[in-house]
């Protein structure tokens, strides 16, 4: 039979050796397997980029084992855990949050552990790289066909740590919400959805004003990059359903100077 694929996340960069060592500890354990790279590039130390990344990919990734590690607090309480989703996916990586957005689009934790290197052989895992000690032979054993309760102890999989999102809320005539994340074309997506806009009054098509750090901005909601001129400002539905703001051929982010976690008003231009 042949192994489950395995999916890496990490904020380890392409720099170092970090990703090519895990990557060698797996195909130590399980030669055969496939491995697919969702990104080594999340922002060092970001739990919630990590989050969100592994949750917009995590539909279009073949069911399998799921190893990610954004691991700020390692070698601390916080715990190694390996999580089934009630749809049969394994979730592997640190208990801080990083896992849970993924494991909820999957349908919720069915099932957890706290892993146990000792349990299967390993010795004490390095207090700072956890990735290559603990997460990549637990994956790869997950892989191969070892039971989840083999390698830890089990939990209450309703004690996962949670990763709390900000919610959009309605101010007014507008839509009080927060850049979640920035990526590398400049498109800032919000945690406004369509429904959002809809129940705001904003409809497709229509102009909408954006404020930010007493500035306002002016945008065209449309569907797609090429709906406007090259240059100009846009807003629309990005590929996980969430509103984002862009520049045709530009990059928003830098010339709007927005970041992540920046709080926005969108309202629909003349509203107000």
């Amino acid at each position: 039979m042949s192994p489950r694929p395995i999916t890496f996340l990490s904020d380890f960069g392409l720099a170092d050796e970090f990703v090519a060592v895990c990557k060698g500890v797996i195909w130590q354990v399980l030669p055969e397997v496939r491995i697919i790279d969702v990104t080594h590039n999340v922002p060092h130390h970001d739990v919630r980029s990590g989050a969100l990344t592994m949750a917009r990919a995590i539909q279009y990734l073949p069911p399998g084992v799921h190893i990610a590690v954004v691991d700020p607090g390692v070698g601390t309480e916080r715990a190694p855990i390996a999580v089934t989703s009630a749809d049969g996916r394994i979730f592997v990586g640190p208990d801080n949050g990083l896992l849970s957005p993924a494991v909820q689009v999957c349908g919720g934790a069915s099932e957890a552990v706290i892993l146990d290197p000792l349990r299967w052989g390993m010795e004490m895992p390095a207090a700072t790289f956890h990735g290559r000690d603990v997460f990549a032979p637990a994956g790869a054993a997950l892989a191969g066909g070892v039971p989840l309760l083999e390698l830890g102890t089990e939990v209450d999989p309703a004690e996962m740590m949670p990763l709390l999102l900000p919610l959009c809320r309605q101010v007014g005539d507008g839509i009080a919400c927060e850049v979640l994340w920035v990526d590398h074309y400049g498109n800032c997506a919000t945690n406004v959805s369509e429904v959002d806009l809809e129940e705001a009054g904003i409809g497709m098509g229509d102009r909408v004003e954006i404020e930010w750090n007493r500035r306002t901005e002016r945008a065209d909601y449309v569907r797609a990059y090429g709906d406007v001129d090259k240059a100009h400002l846009l807003v629309s539905i990005d590929s996980a359903g969430q509103l984002a703001i862009s520049v045709s051929h530009g990059n928003a982010a830098r010339e709007l100077g927005l970041a992540e976690g920046d709080s926005l008003l969108v309202r629909r231009a003349g509203s107000s």
